[in-house]
C-alpha cells in the first residue's frame, strides 16, 4: 500500500513532460474495464506507447514503427484480452480496454506515451468488485452470508445494497475497512432474499457496481407461502409443489387446513400425479410433488399445505385454492331476462371483472361479442345471447382466472316459449289420436284372421257354410226376379 500512496502522491515527468490526470476505476469481475490514458496535449501517432501494471511487468505496448506486443497472461494464439484505439491517438487518448476482468488483473497501471518532444505517464488504480454468496446454494431458514468484495479495498468507501433494484437495509450488514474488507449482509435464507443481488461501491467520486442472483433451495413452486391457486367448479386444477433440482424430500405428504386455525382436517380427494393404475406409491426420486383435483368443487376452497423433509430440515408450503362459479337468477318481476352474477370464494385479490360473450353459427364459426363490466351481469333472453357467457377476473398484475356459464334454449324462459309449446302439444294430441285409430284397425284385423283360421281346421263345416251362403244368395235372386 505504501507504493500505491507514493505514486498517488508523487507523479513527475521527466524532461518537458505533461501532467495527465490520476484515475480511479471500479468494475465487476468478468467485465470490461476502460483504464484512461488522455492527456491535454496531443501527440503524433508515430508516438510510443507502453501500459505496464505494477510489480507485473508490460502489459501493452506499441513501438514508434508501429509494431505491438502483449504481455505474459494478457494475450493467448485466438485473442487478445487487451488493445488500444488506434483511431483516437490523434486525439491524445490512449486508454487501454482489458476485457474479461479478473481478480488478480486489479492493482496499479502506468501509462507511458513517448515522443520526440515529450514523456507522458498516467497511472490508474484499477478495483475489482464481486458479489458472493455463502453457501451459494443456501437451503430455506438456513443462515447466507452476502458479500461485497473489492479488490483492492477501497479506504473509506461506501458501500450500499440492492434488492432487486430497491434498497435493501439490514441491521446484520458489517463493514470493516481493514485490508481486503468486505461489506456482507447476514440473513436467514428466505424467499424475501431471492432475487438480484447489487452492491454499489462510492469511492472518490466514482461509482461502480457488481451484481449477482441468489437462489435458495427449496420448495420452488409456489415461490411463497399463501400463494393464490384460482379455479372454476368442475374445471381440474393442479396445486404445485415442486422441490428444487437435485433436493430429494421424503415424508411428503398433503393436508387441507382448517380455516384460521390452520389445523389439518384431511387431504379430501388430492390425487398425486406418480400414482398409476395400480395404485403404486409415488417415486421419491422425483422433486414435483404437485397434486391434482380432477373436479373442484366449491367446498374445496381453502388452504392446503405440501410439506417434506430435505437434507434434515423441515420444509412446507402453504397454498389457498379459490373456486369460483356463476350463479343464475331468474327475475320474477321482470320476465325474459337473466342475471348472472360471478362469485368467488375470496375476493381480496380481484380488481376487476369482466364478462364475454362467444356465440355459435350452422357453420361451426364463433364470435366474441362485447365486453361488459363488473360483478353482474343482465341478459336479455333472446336467442343472439345463447352461447357461452365467460366471467374473467382480474388482479393488480393481470387476469386471476375465468369461470364460464353456458346457455342452450334461452327461448324457454320466454313468453314466445309459450306459444310454440302449445302448437308442439296440438300436434302430439293429433298423432296420438292417429296411433289410437290404427291400433283400433289393427286388433279388428287380427281377430278376423284368427276367425278364419278357425274355419279352415274343419273343411265339411266350410262346405256347409258355402253351400248356404250360395243358397241364401240363389234365393234373394229368386225372390229379386218375381
Amino acid at each position: 500500500m505504501l507504493l500505491e500512496f507514493f505514486i498517488f502522491g508523487v507523479v513527475t515527468f521527466l524532461m518537458t513532460g505533461v501532467q495527465c490526470e490520476v484515475a480511479e476505476v471500479l468494475v465487476e469481475v468478468g467485465s470490461q474495464a476502460i483504464l484512461p490514458c488522455k492527456c491535454s496535449t496531443s501527440l503524433a501517432d508515430s508516438s510510443a506507447v507502453v501500459w505496464t501494471q505494477a510489480n507485473k511487468g508490460t502489459v501493452w505496448r506499441k513501438q514508434k514503427s508501429g509494431l505491438q506486443y502483449w504481455g505474459a497472461g494478457w494475450s493467448t494464439k485466438e485473442t487478445q484480452r487487451v488493445r488500444c484505439l488506434h483511431s483516437q491517438f490523434e486525439r491524445g487518448d490512449y486508454s487501454l480496454q482489458i476485457n474479461n476482468v479478473r481478480e488478480e488483473d486489479a492493482g496499479i497501471f502506468s501509462c507511458r506515451v513517448e515522443n520526440r518532444k515529450y514523456v507522458t505517464e498516467n497511472v490508474v488504480m484499477l478495483r475489482i468488485i464481486k458479489v458472493s454468496f455463502s453457501p451459494s446454494v443456501p437451503l430455506l431458514n438456513n443462515d447466507v452470508s452476502i458479500s461485497c468484495d473489492v479488490t483492492p479495498w477501497p479506504y473509506g468507501a461506501t458501500v450500499q445494497w440492492k434488492l432487486n433494484n430497491s434498497p435493501f437495509e439490514s441491521r446484520s450488514r458489517i463493514t470493516s475497512n481493514r485490508n481486503s474488507a468486505e461489506s456482507a449482509v447476514r440473513e436467514k435464507a428466505t424467499e424475501r432474499l431471492t432475487g438480484k443481488w447489487t452492491c454499489v461501491v462510492g469511492y472518490k467520486g466514482k461509482v461502480g457496481q457488481a451484481l449477482a442472483t441468489l437462489t435458495v433451495k427449496g420448495i420452488m413452486q409456489p415461490p411463497k407461502d399463501n400463494t393464490k391457486v384460482y379455479a372454476a367448479v368442475g374445471s381440474a386444477v393442479t396445486l404445485p409443489c415442486v422441490f428444487s433440482p437435485g433436493l430429494i424430500p421424503s415424508g411428503t405428504i398433503w393436508e387441507k387446513l382448517k380455516p384460521e386455525s390452520h389445523v389439518k382436517s384431511g387431504p379430501g380427494h388430492l390425487v398425486v400425479p406418480f400414482v398409476s393404475e395400480n395404485n403404486l406409491k409415488p417415486n421419491l426420486t422425483q422433486s414435483n410433488w404437485s397434486v391434482t383435483l380432477k373436479e373442484v368443487g366449491f367446498e374445496d376452497e381453502g388452504m392446503y399445505r405440501c410439506s417434506g423433509t430435505a437434507e434434515g430440515q423441515l420444509l412446507t408450503r402453504n397454498m389457498q385454492l379459490v373456486v369460483a362459479k356463476i350463479n343464475k337468477s331468474v327475475p320474477t318481476k321482470k320476465k325474459g331476462s337473466l342475471t348472472l352474477t360471478c362469485e368467488l370464494s375470496d375476493t381480496s385479490e380481484v380488481t376487476d371483472y369482466e364478462w364475454v360473450h362467444v356465440s355459435g353459427n350452422l357453420n361451426g364459426t364463433e364470435s366474441i361479442g362485447s365486453v361488459q363490466k363488473g360483478k353482474t351481469v343482465k341478459i336479455s333472453i333472446v336467442s343472439e345471447n345463447q352461447g357461452e357467457w365467460t366471467c374473467r377476473f382480474y388482479g393488480k398484475e393481470g387476469i386471476l382466472g375465468n369461470v364460464t356459464y353456458y346457455i342452450q334454449a334461452m327461448s324457454g324462459l320466454s313468453g314466445q316459449k309459450s306459444s310454440g309449446v302449445s302448437q308442439n302439444t296440438g300436434a302430439v294430441v293429433a298423432l296420438s289420436f292417429l296411433l289410437f285409430v290404427l291400433l283400433l284397425v289393427l286388433v279388428k284385423m287380427y281377430k278376423n284372421h284368427q276367425r278364419r283360421k278357425r274355419i279352415l281346421q274343419y273343411p265339411a263345416l266350410e262346405a256347409i257354410v258355402h253351400t248356404t251362403s250360395n243358397e241364401r244368395e240363389e234365393r234373394e235372386r229368386t225372390r229379386g226376379k218375381k
